[in-house]
């Protein structure tokens, strides 16, 4: 049996990768369940459907050892795969209580941008913990290069001993027509004017630089459509209205499965300041949508193969994205090879790398 150990299962990238690792383990023929401190989150009732779940039934972080260790003596799970600071550094601590399964951690973003504005003592922290529990896991793996060199850098280990397994981006489910017309609905524009943008509300995303850069386009034709919810939907629906552009900006909210939104749209446009690697880049190009991206930490160059793929240009810079989203408006896109390129990712390749790492 495999155990997936995170906070909760909230509408994150880390979640719904872990998600996916899930559905391909089995589709393999291992058994999957989910650890949790909180049995919460949007994508709760996916994994209670397919996967056994486990509450810790815990909030703060030093709950965990006592509550971990408790589970892991009485499910005796055969490997653990652990992801997101603080859990990745208390985890791999299991190995000195006795549990002899195999412990492998996986950061999903670049730590050192992620905290940046936490202190002194917070960073020391970080460096500290990554330094003394990541010696102790059975292997280490970052979701992008850059994401795998940030770890080694903070934790002061080789960087020859860290993996790269790329985020695992499913196939999703065919959408129906009844279901596609209510999305070109909701739109309420023409196509080649349909803009796109999907992920959490919150500072990382940088979502009033896609605003700005939107309000310059001067296309009154021209639609943005935000997936995705968080606390700073208010923030950005004030933004929008000191553009003038809150008639041609929607906001659809979450949900679980934004395919029908990537097939509708002309253009997808990520603006984040820092990504671990950037699932949603991948998502669009399985659907033939293209793509503009920030040059952001760390993922999307991987992804994008430093513009072979799609657009990007520097982070912070709304002239530059302006430009780019007008220039790919107008461009002619080649729908077949951004879906080979998407290929690339798909589960079983990541699955397979991360069932080697579990020595499974």
């Amino acid at each position: 049996m495999i155990s997936i150990l995170l906070p909760n299962l909230r509408g994150g990238g880390a979640e719904r990768v872990n998600l996916d690792l899930a559905h391909e383990f089995k589709r393999q023929g291992h058994s999957v369940s989910f650890v949790l401190m909180q049995s919460t989150g949007e994508y709760l009732p996916e994994a209670q459907a397919h996967f056994t779940v486990h509450e810790l039934g815990i909030a703060r972080a030093r709950q965990i050892p006592l509550a971990l260790a408790r589970y892991l003596r009485s499910h005796r799970p055969n490997a653990l795969l652990v992801a997101m600071w603080p859990l990745t550094v208390i985890a791999p601590i299991m190995r000195l209580t006795g549990y002899r399964g195999r412990i492998v951690i996986s950061e999903h973003c670049v730590l050192s941008a992620q905290y940046a504005g936490w202190g002194w003592v917070h960073r020391a922290a970080l460096r500290g913990s990554m330094a003394a529990a990541y010696r102790l896991a059975h292997a280490r793996l970052g979701v992008s290069r850059g994401v795998a060199d940030n770890m080694a850098s903070l934790s002061g280990i080789p960087h020859r001993m860290f993996a790269v397994v790329h985020n695992p981006i499913p196939s999703r489910k065919i959408s129906g027509a009844q279901e596609l017309r209510l999305i070109d609905a909701l739109w309420d524009a023409p196509n080649g004017a349909r803009i796109l943008t999907v992920g959490s509300m919150k500072p990382q995303k940088n979502h009033p630089l896609l605003l700005r850069a939107f309000a310059l386009l001067d296309r009154p034709d021209t639609r943005l459509m935000f997936v995705g919810d968080g606390d700073g939907r208010e923030a950005l629906l004030s933004i929008a209205r000191g553009l003038g552009v809150t008639d041609r900006v929607i906001f659809a909210g979450f949900h679980p499965d934004p395919t029908p939104f990537y097939k509708t749209s002309d253009l997808f446009v990520l603006s984040s300041n820092y990504e671990g690697f950037g699932n949603v880049i991948v998502e669009a190009m399985a659907c033939g949508t293209p793509v503009v991206s920030t040059d952001c930490p760390s993922g999307p160059a991987e992804i994008l193969e430093n513009g072979k793929w799609g657009r990007l240009i520097p982070v912070g810079n709304a002239d530059a994205l302006a430009e780019a989203m007008r220039a790919s408006l107008e461009d002619d896109h080649d729908s077949a090879t951004l879906k080979r390129r998407a290929a690339d990712f798909a589960p079983e390749i990541a699955a397979r790398k991360y069932l080697k790492l579990l020595d499974l």
